[in-house]
């Protein structure tokens, strides 16, 4: 089994999950307004599968969604990390920069700081090529996150998510794209994996 390693930046820790987590994770997967831009709120049951296939996840591969954490505030705000997409698309198999908060921790970029100590580890020590970030056209919020990342989209790799039905409102997703040479060419890249423990 692959043990997760904790990632640290000045104002959060993402570290592997508890079981106190999974209580709050629960809580922002049946907050509408976390889940506004997904196919539908989680019960408790669904979220607890949820977690359970982050766990699995982290087993198979040493890297995933880790638990987001603010010392001092909070010991678990919601989740952010990479992890491995092979539903059909011509972008897949391919890993994907995530991430999930809960609604009171919203506006103090914490998504964005966590994205980025995830990038930091997925190019770092994980040498990843590339790292995608995708979502609803409609999800500004998240799009304003890969764009602060730097990651790039083109109209021309829109496309209808395998998983929602042809009709659902959601279904068409925007890609964003950052591949390693970008990403340590960045001037501003703090390198967090010297971080890691």
């Amino acid at each position: 089994m692959n043990t997760p390693v904790t990632l640290s930046s000045a104002r959060i820790r993402l570290r592997p999950w508890r079981a106190a987590d999974r209580e709050p994770f629960a809580a922002l997967n049946a907050d509408p307004r976390v889940m506004e831009f997904f196919p539908a709120s989680l019960s408790r049951a669904e979220s607890d599968a949820m977690a359970d296939g982050i766990e699995r996840h982290f087993a198979e591969h040493g890297f995933g969604l880790w638990a987001v954490e603010v010392p001092g505030i909070a010991s678990f705000i919601g989740f952010a990390g990479l992890s491995v997409k092979r539903f059909a698309a011509p972008f897949t198999p391919c890993v994907e920069v995530g991430w999930r908060l809960a609604i009171a921790h919203w506006g103090h970029g914490y998504a964005t700081e966590a994205a980025t100590l995830a990038c930091d580890h997925g190019f770092g020590p994980l040498a990843l090529p590339e790292i995608v970030s995708y979502t609803t056209s409609a999800n500004h919020r998240s799009r304003a996150v890969m764009e602060r990342l730097g990651m790039v989209s083109d109209p021309a790799e829109d496309f209808d998510h395998p998983a929602l039905p042809g009709n659902h409102p959601q279904r068409r997703h925007v890609l964003y794209r950052l591949d390693r040479k970008s990403w340590l060419n960045k001037s501003w890249l703090n390198k967090s994996w010297l971080n890691t423990r």
